[in-house]
């Protein structure tokens, strides 16, 4: 078994990847790149549709828009990092990819889910201090510890993703080079390693882990919390910020499920992953803005006046 102690004496003959793709039935496929194909158009519309609203919606200035315009911003990168190659993919008869391109896809989709978390976590507190401390929201939520906030989610992203792909590049590749995914990610390609992974593997499931598990402890306290005072509060004002609450729950449960599942157990692969992967890497991005437009009357009702607006601009041209 090879040993950890001499970095300097690692193989690597590897210089490119085979993905497997999701599926080996070419019929499965085409079906595929136009599910796909379609997502991947509602993810970009969708999500530049809200942050146009955030930014010219004078109504949308609270923090949590300015969050959502930032979510909205994670989510089109966050899916751009897999989506794109993968439908350019189930064209091509050989579904290659770079070691470079192989390692950028690793370090991309941890920085942006990562950050996602992050952003999640700090929505749920911003929702947690508009119900349960109402007279101070301003004081406390002002422009500064927003932005402050926002830059720890992308400065703990970075750090998350640069911890995963410096385990990953220390590891030699000998061959096989096929991965049994769609794209690249860590365990999928710990398993072509050929030495012994086990270190490695505990090391970033603890990295992880850590992360999805101690922001989903995070967000569950918020929300009971929230629970408790929505119970004290009069009806209107309850049911309007359950709404609220009710859609970022609903992306929470949506994202965080899929992502527990693959990140919190060691390193070992299930052909479930795949499948899984779809819900957090394509189709979390494309329901976010469905939920929080579907279920926000302020979101809808700013984005009927940038229509009507856009319409009668046009009209009076």
């Amino acid at each position: 078994m090879a040993s950890w102690t001499h970095p300097m004496e690692k193989i690597n003959n590897v210089t490119e990847f085979i993905f497997w793709g999701l599926s080996q039935n070419p019929e499965v496929e085409e079906v595929c790149l136009v599910l796909f194909s379609f997502f991947y158009t509602a993810i970009l519309l969708g999500n530049l549709l809200i942050m146009l609203t955030v930014c010219t919606g004078n109504l949308l200035k609270s923090p949590m828009y300015f969050f959502l315009n930032f979510l909205s911003f994670v989510d089109i990168c966050y899916s751009s990092v897999t989506a794109p190659k993968t439908i350019v993919d189930m064209l091509a008869k050989n579904k290659t990819i770079s070691y470079a391109g192989c390692m950028l896809q690793i370090f991309g989709g941890h920085f942006f889910g990562c950050t996602e978390i992050f952003i999640l976590t700090v929505m749920a507190y911003d929702r947690y201090v508009a119900i349960c401390k109402p007279l101070h929201y301003m004081t406390i939520m002002d422009r500064e510890t927003c932005s402050k906030m926002l830059l720890g989610s992308w400065v703990g992203g970075f750090i998350h993703s640069i911890i995963q792909v410096a385990l990953v590049v220390q590891i030699p590749f000998c061959g096989p080079n096929e991965i049994d995914h769609y794209f690249c990610d860590v365990h999928p390609v710990l398993k072509l390693a050929c030495t012994d992974t086990y270190i490695v593997g505990v090391a970033m499931t603890a990295n992880s882990g850590t992360i999805s598990l101690g922001s989903f402890v995070i967000l569950l306290f918020s929300y009971s919390v929230i629970l408790v005072t929505l119970r004290k509060q009069l009806a209107e004002g309850r049911r309007k910020a359950l709404s609220t609450c009710g859609s970022h729950i609903a992306v929470v449960i949506i994202f965080f499920g899929p992502c527990t599942f693959i990140y919190m157990r060691p390193d070992t692969t299930f052909s479930e992953d795949k499948m899984v992967a779809v819900f957090y890497t394509i189709i979390t991005p494309m329901l976010n803005p469905l939920i929080y437009t579907l279920r926000n009357t302020e979101v809808k009702n700013a984005m009927k006046k940038l229509w009507y607006k856009k319409v009668f601009w046009t009209s009076g041209k």
